[in-house]
């Protein structure tokens, strides 16, 4: 299927020539066919000699429906200009090709209806020389009468020479269906319809509406159901347990991680100079119309905040209209979803050469120059192809920039251990404070030796033992036999507490047997020797005459040579060696 706009003044027969073409009334409300002018959007399609088919979305041509006019030509790739032969070209067909040309529509076909009603050639040319000054160029150009039906045999075969034409849609790309209708059937529910321009969109499909999960519950393409619907097409999309005032003109159903919703974006202006531009204006793209506040930045660059987030990506073309003057200001290309603040004094100047670089087409070498740290889910949601190695996990990096913050791992790590000679290396999560990264995996993929991960710390590798733990450490043994630990007052005396105790631990110079019970480094080894000189097996109280020692210190000691396979413990508690 192909989606073709049909544009023109009110007065020029476009719904006529609709009707003729196709044995269908796009005018759906009774007051349009009661007044014979377009209000809302129209609806219709026929086959064409090829046996392609072409839908037309019939839009208003009275200004006073010009937002109407502009949610139908937005997502639709190629229009049908009509002019009436005895009219020729009017204002409002002027409207509709600024629009056309802001929105960089480039496939087109030229209509010149009521032929009976007066020679066609002076309205045809120049319709052409008009149209040839914008986006669409050169176009063929067919004269009809939709009462008579003279000419069209030759608009159907014209019809088919445009759409072979036009750029194949993308079938596999992510789905941004603007609504531009939407209503309830009785037993089935909301119903949501909208040209589909790339993807495609199955029963049982899964997407998001303003970040919420929608289910597709049924589809309609020309009338029919359908399993599935590929792009480019008009679709009717059955929404499973979704209110109909849940959804507008305007909303999008979206594949879910594959835009942004966004409320402030840069754009380059391709049009007034936008110093030209009112405070506020309107943004059209697709079927939405949202107003924006105008934040100049350089020639041709400005800042739009959006009056509600729209689903937007980089290099996204939009239109700007001046409700106030009735006036198209021109077309946008969006060249950041994600723009920096610009609180500083300088940003807005320095932000506006930066802008001067881009051209809105979606690059990862130059994303990363701009952000230097960025996940691959947020580049999707840009618009941006991801290819290449990330650094860690999904999260992509600067190359310059990525080995900046090893540099500087080295460097936060080494004066952790200064300050805190105590502790094995520092937490991985104050590190990543330290670096202001958003996620500790990048803290562990910088390391790197002699720089080392564990237990949850960066260790540096540095082996100095503080002096006066060697000292604390000789005092709290001096005079005790081998196997006495000190007791807990003692060590809080000598300034060994917990820290310090872990510290002498790692540092090889004791060896934990339970919280504030220690005993030299190398006091395990030398109790094994002793033991293996007694009876075997033996006892608790056998081991404990023969360390010397108290039962306080026996029995996590032999604990630890049962857990380290030095001894094995019997089944009446006994143990031996094994």
């Amino acid at each position: 299927m192909h989606v073709v706009a049909t544009a023109g003044h009110v007065d020029h027969g476009k719904s006529t020539l609709v009707r003729a073409l196709t044995g269908m009334e796009p005018d759906r409300w009774a007051e349009e066919r009661r007044r014979g002018m377009t209000i809302d959007l129209g609806f219709a399609w026929t086959a064409l000699p090829s046996g392609e088919t072409v839908a037309f979305v019939d839009v208003p041509g009275h200004e006073r429906f010009v937002p109407n006019m502009l949610a139908g030509i937005g997502p639709v790739p190629a229009a049908m200009i009509v002019v009436a032969a005895d009219e020729g070209w009017m204002p409002q067909s002027a409207e509709h090709l600024a629009a056309l040309d802001a929105l960089g529509v480039r496939h087109g076909l030229l209509v010149v209806t009521r032929s009976d009603l007066a020679d066609p050639a002076p309205a045809r040319a120049e319709a052409r020389d008009r149209i040839a000054a914008s986006s669409l160029g050169a176009v063929e150009a067919v004269a009809v009468s939709g009462t008579t039906g003279e000419g069209l045999g030759e608009l159907r075969s014209a019809l088919d020479r445009l759409v072979a034409a036009l750029p194949a849609a993308d079938p596999d790309g992510p789905v941004r269906l603007w609504i531009d209708r939407v209503f309830t059937i009785k037993g089935a529910g909301t119903v949501a319809t909208g040209t589909l321009g790339r993807g495609r969109v199955a029963v049982g499909d899964e997407l998001t509406l303003d970040n919420d999960s929608v289910r597709v519950r049924g589809l309609q393409a020309l009338g029919k159901p359908a399993g599935e619907v590929t792009a480019v097409a008009r679709v009717a999309v059955n929404l499973r347990g979704v209110a109909k005032d849940r959804l507008s003109r305007g909303d999008a159903l979206l594949t879910p991680g594959s835009f942004r919703q966004t409320d402030l974006i840069d754009v380059r202006l391709h049009g007034d100079p936008v110093k030209e531009l009112p405070p506020t204006v309107t943004l059209h793209i697709g079927s939405a119309a949202v107003p924006a506040r105008v934040r100049p930045l350089g020639a041709d660059t400005c800042r739009l905040r959006l009056g509600r987030p729209l689903p937007l990506r980089l290099g996204d073309r939009a239109l700007l209209r001046d409700p106030g003057r009735h006036h198209v200001a021109g077309g946008v290309t969006v060249l950041d979803v994600v723009p920096p603040g610009l609180s500083r004094r300088g940003a807005a100047a320095a932000r506006a050469a930066d802008l001067d670089t881009m051209d809105g087409v979606p690059d990862l070498a130059g994303e990363l120059r701009r952000r230097r740290l960025i996940h691959a889910s947020e580049l999707a949601a840009m618009g941006v192809p991801v290819s290449g190695t990330a650094v860690a996990g999904e999260w992509f990096a600067e190359p310059g920039h990525w080995a900046g913050l090893a540099d500087r791992l080295v460097a936060e790590a080494t004066a952790y251990r200064s300050a805190h000679p105590l502790e094995a290396g520092a937490p991985v999560e104050a590190l990543r404070h330290r670096l202001g990264l958003p996620d500790r995996i990048l803290v562990e993929a910088l390391v790197r030796p002699p720089l080392r991960v564990r237990n949850g710390r960066v260790e540096t590798g540095a082996t100095g033992i503080p002096a006066e733990l060697v000292a604390a450490v000789g005092k709290a043994f001096d005079g005790k036999p081998a196997f006495a630990a000190p007791e807990a007052y003692e060590l809080a005396e000598l300034g060994l507490g917990a820290r310090q105790q872990a510290a002498a631990v790692r540092a090889g110079l004791l060896v934990q047997l339970a919280p504030n019970v220690v005993l030299r480094a190398g006091a395990p080894e030398e109790a094994a020797a002793v033991l293996r000189g007694i009876p075997q097996p033996f006892t608790l109280s056998e081991a404990r005459r023969a360390l010397d020692t108290t039962r306080r210190v026996a029995v996590p000691l032999l604990e630890l040579l049962d857990r380290t396979g030095v001894t094995g413990r019997l089944p009446d508690d006994r143990r031996l060696f094994v």
